[in-house]
C-alpha cells in the first residue's frame, strides 16, 4: 500500500511521473484546487541538462543530482504549500528530494506505454523527445510501501484526478499505511485474512474499543465484564499482584473476549513489576554496568519467561532513553547509560532475550527521554536537541532498534521543539506539542524518516505531560489522528470511549487512520499466533507459575548484582571494613518517604542490618525525631536529636558508619534529590569527618551532589536480598568490585571527586 500525506496544513508535493504523463497539467490544476504555489521543475533544470536531453542523450545521475537537490530545497524555502512537477523516477532520486524536507509526499500519474507515447508525439517542440519514453519507463521505480505518496491514473479526466489528489490530501492524518507482509508482522496471507475479516465483522463501538487499552483496578470478574462488554478494550495492563491472582485475573479476561487480548506488563528489571512474586534481576542501568552485555539478554530472558507465565504476550521495555542530564531523575536507573552506542547494545541483548519467550516489545520513550530534568509523569518534558543532534544520538537508537525488529513503540509525552521545526517550519512555542499529539513526530519523522512500520501507542494517558496540552474531549482523538495506533489507560472510561467516538464521527479521526491503527492492533495479535491459539491455551495452565521467583532466576540476580554492585569512589581508603576491624557499626537509613507503591520506604534497612549481624558486625539504627516519637518517646525534636547524636564521643562509640539510601519518587516529583529528616538532619553525614562513612545508593545514581563529603560511595543499584548482600560482602573485602559507572555520578561537581 502507498502512504497517505501529513495533515498539516502546508503541503509539498512532488507530482511525478515518466515524459507524457501530465504531471504540468495536474500540478497547475491542484495548486489551483487547494491554493499552492506550483512549479514545473523542468525550469529548475541547468542549461546543460537542456541541451543534452534536446540532443536525444538521457541524462546521468551525475547530472540530475544538482537538480534534484534544488527541487527538494524549494520546499523548506516556501512559506506555503508547493507543488513541483518532476520526473523523480527513482527512489534515490526521490530520497535526494526528502533529504531537504521528508514532508514531502508524491503523487505517481501512471498511464500505458501507448497512450504515453501518444501525449508525447501531440506536443512537438518539446526537448523531451518520444524517443527516451522507453528509457524512462525501463528506469521507473513505483513507489514502495514506505514512501508517501498515491498513484493516479492518468486515463481519468483531469478534474476527476485532481478530485482523487485532493480526497486522499484531506483523508491522510500520516504518511504511511502499514504492510502487514512486512517486518515487523511478517504475516501470511491465512494471518492478513483473519485481520481483514475479523475488523469486516467488528461493530463500530467495537473498532474504537481497540483502540484502548485499559488499566485493569480490580480483579473481580464482573469488573472484567463491565470493561469488555462496555469498552470492548484492545488490551489491558493489570495491577501487579500475587501470580496466582495476576495469571487467574488474565485467564478470565481472555475467556471472555471475542477478539484476543493483548496482555501488556513491565518487566523492565525481569519478572519484578508484573507480580509482587517475580524476580527482580537488574534495573536498566544497572544492566549497563559492568563488561558483561548478557547481562541484559538474561534479564529478558527472566522477564521473558515469568510473564508468558502469567499469561502475557506484550512487554512495554525496553527502554531505550539516553541518560544525558544527571538531573532526570525518571530514567536515571531505567536507562541503559548515557551514551547511544551503550543503549544500542544493551536494549538488543534484552530485546534478544525476552523474545526467546512468545512476547512482543514496546520499546520506549520516543521521542526519548534524558535530556530534560522533568518527569512527564507531572509536566511536559522537552527533548531540546537539534535535529542533526537528535539523528546521531536518539535517532540512532531508534533506527538500530527498528531495524532490530521491535513490534511497537511507545511516545512519550516529551516534545521535541527542533526536531519539530525541522518538520514545520516557523512553529511557534504554543504550538510545540508532546509527541503524542505531534504529526510530525509520529508520521514524518517516526514513520517516514525512520520506516516504522509496527504499531505506535500512546504512554499512559493520565499523565499531566499529556493532560496540560489540551482539553480532555479533544486530546483523546487528537493522540490517533496525530499517529498513534493505541490509547494508554482510560481516566474515565465512559468519557474517553465517548470522546474517541465522538472524534471519530466528526472526521478529528479519518476512516483511513482509524482502519490503519485497527490494521496495526490485530497485525500485532496474529504476529503473536494469538488468532490461532484457542482461548484455553492463550495462558498456561497454574502449574507454569513454578518459573516465577525460582532458585534458578534468583540465582541470575545473585550473579547480576555480584557483577554490578559498583565502587563509584573510595579516595580515603577506607575499604575494607570487617568485624574485625570496625566492629561497632552506626546504621543510617535514607529514603524518599512513602510513594505510590505504599510499601515501606525503610523496609530495606532490617535486610541491611540482618545482613551486617551475620556478617558479625554489631549494629545500631539511627532513629529520627518523628520515628521516635512514633516508638513512644516525648519531647523529640531535631535539635534534641542532633545533641545527643553529635557528641564529641562519636568515634568512641562508633567504629564505622553505613548510609543506605533508597530514594525514590518516580511519577511524583519533577525531579528527586535527598530530602533529610529535618533541618540540619542528624543523618547527614557530617560524621564523615569522625570516622570511615560508607554511602551506599539502593537506588538512584545523583546523590553524591547531596553528600559530596562522604568519601567512600558505593551504588548498589537495588534494595533486593542480593544487591544487599553482595555489597556488604564487598565492603568486607570478601569480594571484588566490578560494576562500572559513567561520569554522570558526579554531576558536573569537582567536591563529588574528593
Amino acid at each position: 500500500m502507498i502512504g497517505k500525506p501529513g495533515s498539516g496544513a502546508r503541503h509539498h508535493i512532488v507530482v511525478m511521473g515518466v515524459a507524457g504523463c501530465g504531471k504540468s497539467t495536474i500540478g497547475a490544476a491542484l495548486a489551483e484546487r487547494i491554493g499552492a504555489e506550483f512549479l514545473d521543475g523542468d525550469s529548475l533544470h541547468p542549461q546543460a541538462n537542456i541541451d543534452k536531453m534536446a540532443s536525444g542523450t538521457p541524462l546521468n545521475d551525475d547530472d540530475r543530482a544538482p537538480w534534484l537537490a534544488e527541487i527538494g530545497r524549494r520546499f523548506p524555502a516556501s512559506d506555503s504549500s508547493l507543488i513541483i512537477a518532476c520526473s523523480a523516477l527513482k527512489r534515490s532520486y526521490r530520497n535526494i528530494i526528502r533529504s531537504a524536507d521528508p514532508s514531502v509526499v508524491f503523487v505517481h500519474l501512471q498511464g500505458t506505454r501507448d497512450l504515453l507515447n501518444q501525449r508525447m508525439n501531440a506536443r512537438p517542440g518539446h526537448f523531451m523527445p518520444a524517443s527516451l519514453l522507453d528509457s524512462q519507463l525501463a528506469a521507473l521505480e513505483p513507489l514502495q510501501s514506505d514512501e508517501a505518496g498515491i498513484v493516479v491514473d492518468i486515463a481519468q479526466p483531469v478534474e476527476d484526478m485532481v478530485d482523487q489528489i485532493s480526497t486522499w490530501l484531506k483523508e491522510g492524518s500520516g504518511p504511511f499505511l502499514v504492510d502487514l507482509k512486512a517486518a515487523p508482522y511478517n504475516l501470511d496471507d491465512d494471518a492478513v485474512a483473519w485481520v481483514e475479516s475479523t475488523i469486516g465483522s467488528m461493530t463500530l463501538e467495537e473498532k474504537i474499543g481497540q483502540l484502548f487499552i485499559n488499566h485493569n483496578n480490580d480483579y473481580s470478574p464482573e469488573y472484567l465484564d463491565g470493561v469488555l462488554e462496555n469498552f470492548h478494550v484492545g488490551g489491558m495492563r493489570y495491577r501487579p499482584g500475587p501470580s496466582s491472582a495476576v495469571q487467574e485475573h488474565i485467564r478470565y479476561a481472555q475467556s471472555k473476549t471475542r477478539i484476543p487480548l493483548l496482555i501488556a506488563s513491565n518487566p523492565e528489571m525481569g519478572g519484578a513489576g508484573s507480580c509482587d512474586d517475580g524476580t527482580f534481576v537488574s534495573t536498566h542501568l544497572q544492566a549497563g554496568s559492568h563488561p558483561d552485555r548478557s547481562i541484559a539478554r538474561r534479564m529478558g530472558q527472566v522477564a521473558g519467561v515469568e510473564t508468558a507465565a502469567l499469561g502475557c504476550n506484550w512487554a512495554f521495555a525496553p527502554i531505550v532513553d539516553i541518560h544525558y542530564n544527571w538531573r532526570n531523575t525518571v530514567i536515571s536507573t531505567r536507562s541503559f547509560g548515557n551514551t547511544p552506542e551503550i543503549v544500542v547494545e544493551r536494549a538488543k541483548e534484552y530485546f534478544d532475550g525476552i523474545s526467546e519467550s512468545p512476547t512482543a516489545c514496546a520499546m520506549k520513550h520516543f521521542p526519548g527521554d534524558g535530556i530534560d530534568e522533568r518527569d512527564q509523569h507531572v509536566v511536559t518534558s522537552y527533548n531540546t536537541l537539534a535535529y542533526d543532534e537528535w539523528n546521531k544520538t536518539y535517532g540512532h537508537v531508534y533506527r538500530e532498534m527498528i531495524g532490530h525488529g521491535v513490534q511497537s513503540i511507545m511516545v512519550g509525552h516529551i516534545g521535541a521543539p527542533e526536531v519539530s521545526r525541522h518538520f514545520r517550519p516557523g512553529l511557534t512555542d504554543a504550538e510545540v506539542l508532546p509527541a503524542t499529539l505531534a504529526p510530525e513526530l509520529l508520521q514524518d519523522l517516526l514513520r517516514g524518516e525512520l520506516g516504522f512500520n509496527g504499531l505506535v501507542l500512546t504512554d499512559a494517558s493520565l499523565m499531566v505531560g499529556l493532560t496540560q496540552a489540551m482539553k480532555r474531549r479533544d486530546l483523546v482523538p487528537a493522540t490517533i489522528a496525530a499517529g498513534c495506533d493505541m490509547f494508554l489507560f482510560f481516566r474515565n472510561p465512559e468519557e474517553d470511549f465517548q470522546y474517541m467516538l465522538d472524534g471519530y464521527k466528526s472526521g478529528v479521526i479519518s476512516e483511513s487512520r482509524l482502519q490503519d491503527a485497527l490494521w496495526r492492533i490485530l497485525g500485532l495479535k496474529a504476529s503473536l499466533g494469538l488468532h490461532l491459539a484457542s482461548r484455553e491455551s492463550l495462558v498456561p495452565s497454574a502449574d507454569a507459575l513454578s518459573v516465577i521467583g525460582s532458585e534458578a532466576h534468583r540465582a541470575v540476580a545473585a550473579e547480576v548484582a555480584d557483577k554490578t554492585v559498583t565502587l563509584v569512589k573510595d579516595t580515603d581508603r577506607n575499604l575494607p571494613l570487617t568485624p574485625e576491624t570496625h566492629k561497632r557499626i552506626r546504621l543510617y537509613g535514607v529514603s524518599g518517604g512513602a510513594d505510590f507503591t505504599r510499601a515501606d520506604p525503610l523496609g530495606y534497612l532490617d535486610t541491611v542490618r540482618e545482613e551486617l549481624e551475620a556478617a558479625g558486625f554489631e549494629v545500631s539504627v539511627f532513629k529520627t525525631a518523628e520515628q521516635r516519637e512514633a516508638a513512644g518517646e516525648s519531647g523529640m525534636n531535631f535539635m534534641r536529636v542532633l545533641s545527643e547524636e553529635a557528641t564529641g564521643d562519636y568515634a568512641e562509640r562508633f567504629d564505622a558508619a553505613f548510609v543506605f539510601a533508597n530514594v525514590k519518587g518516580f511519577a511524583q516529583e519533577a525531579a528527586i534529590r535527598i530530602q533529610w529528616s529535618s533541618p540540619m538532619a542528624a543523618e547527614i553525614p557530617w560524621y564523615a569527618t569522625e570516622v570511615p562513612t560508607v554511602f551506599v545508593s539502593l537506588n538512584q545514581p545523583n546523590h553524591l551532589i547531596d553528600v559530596p563529603m562522604v568519601k567512600t560511595a558505593i551504588h548498589a543499584h537495588a534494595d533486593s536480598l542480593e544487591a544487599i548482600r553482595a555489597t556488604i560482602q564487598k565492603i568486607q573485602g570478601k569480594s571484588d568490585f566490578q560494576g562500572t559507572f559513567n561520569q554522570n555520578v558526579f554531576c558536573d561537581s569537582f567536591d563529588t571527586r574528593l
